[in-house]
């Protein structure tokens, strides 16, 4: 009789991404042997962090701007059609089994990427982080008052330090732990959602009109409008982290689709809701306002949503962000950055919360102007999958010795360097934020065109570039792709056998 024993390898290589432990693979490519799952984890992982509260917030500041009703419902669906790229993104993580930070070494070589990827990458990652710190430290003591619970002096600090903890502890344990969470998550979020809809919808001032402008002006505030929703899309250069566990062989597809959904339906859903709850209340502060317009027993309930929305970002956000991080700091591990990092945002968040005058003020900004940043990026990745025809290969990407195939001039690839340097600079020339009017914008009576000539000046420049310097325009000194043929012998290595008595 024959039976097969487990293999003592695989087994080990399974503890690296389980349930319940910290994941121990960091901005290393995963081997074919541990790839596993499906992409339709994918839409859980995204629904779960995109089934949140800053869209319903940015909802309300459409209609702030003083938009109409029908507009900000257009820009809310148009602005986050970015989810698109996002799950295109996302196919790069099987062909390579490396995370996002990783595969962006073929784009600006192994030094250029510490700047312009793993730099921006902290930076933008820990500005998310402060935002979702700040939310849910802001019901958090909304809904402790609620029940009756009066914070000491000084208390709204220790509220933030458990926000803080909570918001990172499962960003830790990682992948695995991710995934198994996500289901549940987004079920939560859904039904409170759906409940907030029901009172919203009831409450609703569907002629609502505010003043009409001139055709100039109007279109500028669309422009604004739009810059504002698709900051979150254009936000999320990650897509690989969370599928770098799949097949190499998967349906492009289907991971795609996946991640692009997951992220788009609660984004248009719940940012929808927020315009039309626009039209009840005042959206400056809707978790005070929305007791106008649900009762008394559903605003506890809306709090702990924000809470909890907020927490659950912030695991995405918080996961990528040790992996930015790690790659500025190679020899620490994902844990411990993702530790690092938090910290760090859950202080930051304790200044922008209790010591700056307003959050909202700063927030918008703040969105306006990431885009400036992460619109290049996101297309210049997008296009760079398009190029190489989505073929990288994990374990190039993992050598960062000088002289390595990423390594290209002095560790710098020039086309991904120009053309982050050259959008960025035109992007920010093309923003109309609270605290900057670019010369562009101000040409142009204050439309802020900077998430669409940013994207589209980032991934036009580094192409152009790309084919038409070394290594690329010759291609026997392009750094070597992936093989087909040894990842799939990889994958179907024999497991051991051996034979025992019947």
């Amino acid at each position: 009789m024959t039976s097969t024993a487990p293999n003592p390898a695989r087994q080990h290589a399974d503890d690296r991404d389980r349930v319940g432990r910290v994941e121990t693979h960091g901005t290393e490519h995963i081997p074919a042997s541990e790839r596993h799952g499906r992409p339709s984890g994918l839409f859980w992982v995204w629904m779960s962090a995109n089934v949140g509260y800053l869209y319903f917030v940015v909802g309300g500041v459409l209609v702030l701007l003083g938009l109409p009703l029908r507009d900000a419902l257009v820009i809310t669906v148009v602005g986050n059609l970015w989810w698109a790229l996002v799950g295109w993104l996302a196919v790069s993580g099987p062909a390579s089994g490396s995370p996002s930070v990783s595969i962006m070494r073929a784009m600006f070589g192994i030094r250029g990427n510490k700047v312009f990827g793993a730099g921006l990458g902290v930076l933008i990652g820990v500005f998310y982080e402060i935002i979702n710190v700040a939310f849910a430290t802001l019901a958090a003591i909304a809904l402790l008052g609620h029940v009756g619970i009066t914070l000491p002096p000084g208390g709204e600090w220790v509220a933030l330090a458990v926000i803080g903890v909570l918001s990172f502890v499962i960003g830790v344990y990682g992948h695995a732990t991710i995934l198994a969470l996500a289901p549940w998550f987004s079920a939560a979020l859904a039904v409170v959602f759906v409940l907030l809809a029901v009172f919203v919808f009831g409450a609703a001032d569907w002629a609502h009109a505010p003043e009409p402008l001139p055709v100039a002006e109007h279109w500028a505030l669309v422009m604004l409008g739009f810059a504002i929703v698709a900051s979150s899309p254009l936000s999320w250069g990650t897509g690989a982290d969370y599928a770098r566990y799949l097949p190499a062989d998967v349906s492009k597809r289907a991971v795609a689709w996946c991640t692009a959904l997951g992220g788009f339906l609660p984004a248009v859903l719940i940012g929808g809701l927020g315009v039309i709850a626009g039209t009840a209340i005042d959206m400056t502060d809707p978790q005070l306002t929305i007791g106008e317009i649900v009762p008394g027993w559903f605003t506890p309930v809306f709090l702990g949503m924000i809470v909890l929305s907020s927490i659950t970002n912030n695991v995405l956000v918080a996961y990528s962000t040790g992996f930015y991080a790690q790659a500025l700091a190679a020899r620490v591990s994902r844990a411990a950055t993702t530790v690092v990092t938090g910290v760090a945002s859950t202080a930051i968040a304790g200044w922008v919360l209790f010591l700056t005058p307003s959050f909202l003020d700063t927030l918008s900004a703040s969105l306006e102007l990431s885009v400036t940043v992460f619109g290049p990026l996101v297309s210049i990745y997008a296009i760079d999958i398009v190029l190489r025809r989505n073929r990288y290969d994990g374990a190039s990407l993992d050598d960062t010795r000088p002289g390595s195939p990423f390594w290209y001039r002095r560790g710098v690839f020039p086309a991904g360097v120009i053309a982050m340097v050259a959008a960025m600079t035109v992007a920010v020339l093309s923003a109309n934020t609270t605290l900057f009017v670019g010369p562009i914008s101000t040409a142009l009576g204050g439309a802020d065109l900077s998430a669409l000539v940013g994207p589209v000046l980032g991934a036009g420049i580094y192409a152009a570039l790309w084919l038409t310097t070394d290594p690329y325009r010759d291609r026997a000194k392009r750094p070597v792709a992936a093989s087909a043929a040894i990842i799939e012998a990889e994958a179907d290595a024999p497991a051991v056998r051996e034979e025992v008595p019947a």
